[in-house]
């Protein structure tokens, strides 16, 4: 009998662990998260959304259903190395530093066609890549936009031209340097990335005024 009131006893703290997680606001269509440690700066944008910028979009952008307000989706950070056809090894720092600037194991990107002009074979590795989504693209976006793009030398804002039609967006990233999780130190070749921002937007005015409101630095019109 005491084992079995032992027993109730260590599961109440759990399912109140439980409910507690299932109270937080939730995006339209998100499934509940599993209980993790709570780490209130990985989620500041993410709550920053729920609570003040999706009523702002949905009454800025004259729409009467709050579902139908533009989210973030998915961000995926695409790391290219034309080195690793003539030596393979050289992937291997690349998946080391995307993994210090995501916090997520990247994912190695193999060739889908031969090119003869390139020297690339069918499934020969030719980058890494992550796909960020949850409270991790949140956190990501959050250090891209505060962070790491301030750091870029001369930097006037990111374009404003780069939407595909469909409400995502994709930034062009020369050097990994200007990320702070980076050791300058232990760097042996400077790497570009392309970040590609998935929305629900149905029109890249939507997805531009969702990047804005979270404070995606946009260059001024005229700017060079």
């Amino acid at each position: 009998m005491a084992a079995k009131e032992t027993k109730d006893a260590k599961a109440k703290p759990q399912a109140k662990k439980a409910k507690e997680v299932a109270a937080e606001p939730l995006e339209p269509g998100q499934k509940p998260a599993r209980p993790k440690l709570n780490n209130s700066a990985s989620a500041r944008l993410r709550h920053k959304y729920l609570q003040e910028l999706r009523p702002a979009l949905q009454k800025e952008l004259g729409l009467d259903n709050v579902m139908a307000v533009p989210r973030l989706e998915k961000v995926v950070i695409n790391m290219g190395v034309g080195e690793a056809t003539q030596n393979a090894k050289v992937l291997d720092p690349a998946v080391a530093e995307l993994a210090q600037i995501t916090g997520q194991k990247p994912v190695v990107t193999k060739a889908k066609k031969s090119i003869a002009a390139f020297k690339v074979r069918e499934g020969q590795p030719i980058g890494c890549m992550v796909t960020l989504r949850g409270d991790r693209m949140y956190e990501f976006l959050d250090r891209l936009m505060n962070v790491a793009l301030p750091r870029v030398r001369d930097f006037r804002g990111v374009p404003t031209r780069s939407f595909d039609g469909r409400g995502n967006y994709t930034l062009g990233l020369k050097d990994q340097l200007i990320f702070p999780e980076i050791d300058y130190s232990k760097v042996e070749h400077q790497k570009g990335m392309n970040i590609t921002i998935v929305t629900t937007a149905t029109s890249d005015e939507h997805a531009r005024a969702l990047l804005k409101s979270m404070g995606m630095p946009f260059r001024l019109p005229g700017a060079n």
